[in-house]
């Protein structure tokens, strides 16, 4: 039987975003489920590269996802914390590999704070690990890419909807630091009135600073060229330079039937004070990055 994280009732979705980056490419992967409002399930495996992305099905029947484990089992693709095993196929696109990863960075404590005890949340959201180090292949369609030495990221959402605005931002491929920046700015329902909310985690060698709602950040800036976020003496600036957004599933009311587009390797200047003091300034050419309105009321 297929166990879902928190209560599991429909409609509802889980899905994981791993990502792997080597010095001059971006894969990303999301194994998930999804069950609508009359109970029916389906399973899912979304890659997106620099050049496109694409979305593989499996009956539930051929998947695994343990309640009291992080990750997953979706047909012969193997998720877990040591790693991954792929073999996708449709009749366009073969996918094989196997990727092993290194200690995970965790941070200080769950992304939603607070908010994490409510189980009723539209979205949930978690930071698995800030940055890990990567080795082993993916063959793309005969094309062979290599990620010895290159760094990972891992997060996952679960609820029964994404939020109908938000903007999600992310690097950990920076020159001169090990550094792992990630900030979401959501519509989040709470009740009965919205709210926007923000996740915030930069993580500057060996250090992690927390900027979110629940810590008093301010949203200065939320826009299709990025975000400010300013806290006590803290300010992080993400400016978002190109982008080349394809196309991802997302839930509505637990069925797969929303799309978004992300692009999972903008370039971007991320810029994090301290005072007057400055932490980071550097351009990351492998940025993923998405922002969605609400298209009714835009």
């Amino acid at each position: 039987m297929t166990n879902f994280h928190g209560s599991g009732k429909a409609p509802f979705f889980e899905g994981w975003y791993f990502k792997l980056q080597n010095a001059a490419q971006t894969v990303a992967l999301i194994p998930g489920i999804s069950a609508d409002e009359d109970g029916n399930q389906a399973a899912f495996v979304q890659v997106i590269t620099d050049t496109g992305s694409c979305c593989f099905y499996f009956p539930v029947s051929r998947c695994v996802f343990p309640q009291k484990h992080r990750f997953c089992k979706i047909g012969d693709n193997i998720f877990s914390s040591k790693g991954i095993h792929l073999e996708l196929m449709n009749n366009k696109v073969q996918i094989r590999g196997t990727i092993r990863f290194g200690d995970f960075t965790l941070p200080a404590y769950p992304a939603m704070g607070p908010f994490s005890i409510f189980p009723f949340m539209q979205c949930n959201h978690e930071v698995i690990s800030l940055r890990h180090s990567l080795s082993g292949t993916v063959e793309i369609n005969g094309r062979l890419l290599e990620f010895q030495g290159g760094v990972g990221y891992i997060e996952k959402d679960w609820g029964n909807s994404f939020p109908k605005e938000y903007l999600w931002v992310h690097s950990n491929s920076f020159l001169n630091a090990a550094a792992s920046i990630m900030v979401s700015v959501a519509d989040i329902p709470f009740f009965g009135f919205h709210f926007y909310g923000c996740i915030g985690v930069v993580y500057i060698n060996g250090r992690e600073y927390r900027m979110a709602t629940y810590t008093g950040v301010k949203i200065l800036r939320c826009g299709s060229h990025g975000v400010t976020l300013k806290q006590g003496k803290y300010l992080l600036r993400i400016d978002v330079f190109t982008q080349n957004a394809h196309l991802l599933y997302s839930p509505k009311q637990g069925k797969m039937s929303g799309t978004i587009r992300e692009s999972p390797s903008c370039r971007a200047r991320f810029r994090f004070y301290e005072g007057d003091r400055l932490l980071l300034d550097e351009v990351s050419t492998q940025t993923g990055f998405e922002f969605v309105l609400d298209k009714e009321n835009a």
